[in-house]
């Protein structure tokens, strides 16, 4: 999926990054546990949370055995025209031959595979909609270490997720990033109160539960997501009690993420998306 996204997530090259000029809410939260200090001048991170990619432009990792099996099997192939006497190959070896070959098409099936018992169509990817504007746009008043923070994890979810925008509430705060829509008559230093009220309209501060729409629906929620918007995730961030302790759980905010595609988030992907909401949790 194409996203103009740095690799400094603090400092995007094509991000427009809104400062509002409005005070947010002050806020008790414990500082989210994805660290990030300065070390040799170069930004560490926890990396429990993270995702590592090949880092190749343009390549999807979902088909990597797609690739693999097309080497393999034109290796297996060359072989036996160029590399052999096909007259005098053995029986041990053209079955291993065959063997070869039917492992190659059955890694270059297997993100078909993949992609069928998730539900998901091969054609199906992930595309910028028409209309959008890109925004980076969190809460001033707060520590440094929690800007850092939301950056990292606002950055992380578009970068290793099928996501085109995402928007995290913790305690009050708010960080929106991605491309969305925004109407003409809300400006850039009011965006954040914008997203306070459809927040506070759909009711989401509430919520306990995670909520998955994988494909498009007549939610109250689509109202406010980017237009081309065809999956939904919405991940509760809830402070679990500590064993023993006399606590009710409770809920801290949310981690919303918009996707173009239809059943964008897979098992797995809830599963990371979950760890990571954890975090934020404590």
């Amino acid at each position: 999926m194409s996203k103009a996204l740095s690799f400094n997530p603090l400092i995007p090259l094509k991000m427009h990054v809104i400062h509002p000029q409005f005070p947010a809410k002050k806020t008790t939260a414990k500082p989210f546990s994805i660290s990030a200090r300065l070390q040799n001048q170069q930004q560490q991170l926890n990396l429990s949370v993270l995702r590592f990619t090949l880092g190749i432009p343009g390549l999807d990792e979902s088909y990597l055995p797609r690739w693999i099996g097309y080497g393999f099997g034109s290796l297996l192939v060359l072989n036996h025209f160029v590399g052999s006497d096909s007259a005098t190959a053995t029986p041990a070896q053209l079955r291993t031959e065959v063997l070869g070959l039917s492992l190659a098409a059955f890694s270059i099936f297997i993100p078909y595979i993949g992609k069928f018992l998730k539900g998901a169509s091969p054609a199906d990817q992930a595309t910028i909609p028409e209309g959008t504007e890109q925004i980076f746009v969190m809460s001033q008043n707060i520590s440094d270490t929690q800007k850092e923070d939301l950056a990292w994890a606002t950055y992380i979810l578009l970068r290793n997720t099928n996501t085109i925008a995402t928007l995290i509430s913790v305690q009050g705060e708010l960080c929106a990033r991605g491309y969305w829509n925004i109407p003409e008559k809300v400006s850039k230093a009011n965006l954040l109160d914008w997203f306070e009220r459809q927040i506070e309209r759909i009711g989401l501060k509430d919520l306990k539960d995670t909520l998955y729409f994988p494909q498009s629906s007549d939610s109250v929620l689509w109202e406010m997501l980017p237009k081309g918007t065809r999956s939904l995730l919405v991940q509760p961030v809830l402070q679990v009690p500590k064993p023993g302790a006399n606590q009710v759980e409770k809920i801290e905010g949310f981690v919303l993420l918009a996707s173009s595609m239809s059943y964008a988030y897979g098992d797995k992907d809830k599963a990371w998306i979950g760890a990571l909401a954890n975090k934020f949790g404590g």
